[in-house]
């Protein structure tokens, strides 16, 4: 059975600033996945040439066996996207929102209850510029599920959200990745990405310097914790130690 996601060699420049160099990964069905790194990394620009949306330089991705530039209406109904920056018209309202995504799709999720999944119930009547930062994002996540795709990208997950909500909305992942969903996702909390990720890649300025599970980063590195082995591969603490 083909991978729900194969990226080999994928290589993105912008002028002459590389964005992203060689880039290789496999994504197992039923298995979530964190691209991380620092912002500026590659991280989005990885993701959209893994949507079709840009065209790489150089490299080929395999999108539940199919070219996701060629393929994209193929494609459309079996892959959810949620990226952190997405743009609503401020005036529509949440119903409307979710009525017009489930209108999309011939088996779409029942979006009613993926509002109560995401405490969201009650605000149905309210438009997009009436909700709060994280009830945006809790939306957006709730948007890019009503396909009830095969493989869903997130991006920055639960930005915004309270503890329990992130909490909430880590334990509907769980669930749907026990029902075969594949999920690639990028963060910058290790707390979410310690209790979701069965895999993990970090990229530092367009290259990936380390990929495996926690336990295998965290020993390969010379600290105790994600968080410090993150900020270590990543160069964040190098970028900080550089802006003081």
């Amino acid at each position: 059975m083909t991978k729900p996601l194969i990226v080999k060699g994928l290589t993105k420049s912008y002028g002459s600033v590389s964005a992203l160099e060689g880039l290789e990964l496999e994504v197992e069905k039923g298995e979530i996945f964190g691209l991380l790194g620092h912002n500026g990394a590659g991280k989005t620009t990885g993701i959209e040439c893994m949507l079709g949306i840009k065209r790489p330089d150089a490299g080929t991705v395999l999108l539940l066996g199919m070219d996701p530039a060629s393929d994209r209406k193929r494609l459309f109904e079996r892959v959810g996207v949620q990226f952190q920056e997405t743009g609503y018209h401020d005036k529509i309202r949440v119903s409307e929102m979710c009525g017009m995504t489930q209108a999309l799709y011939r088996d779409p999720a029942d979006w009613r209850e993926l509002l109560s999944t995401f405490g969201l119930t009650g605000l149905e009547k309210r438009t997009v510029s009436e909700l709060s930062g994280g009830e945006r994002q809790r939306l957006s996540v709730l948007l890019a599920l009503i396909p009830k795709p095969e493989i869903v990208f997130l991006d920055e997950l639960t930005t915004g959200l309270d503890s329990k909500a992130r909490r909430d909305v880590w334990k509907y992942l769980e669930k749907l990745k026990a029902g075969g969903l594949t999920v690639l996702l990028t963060s910058h909390h290790m707390d979410e990405v310690e209790a979701l990720c069965d895999q993990i890649l970090i990229l530092r300025r367009g290259r990936t310097v380390t990929r495996g599970t926690v336990r295998e980063l965290v020993a390969q590195s010379p600290c105790e914790t994600l968080e410090e082995a993150y900020l270590w591969y990543s160069g964040e603490e190098e970028n900080k130690s550089e802006s003081v």
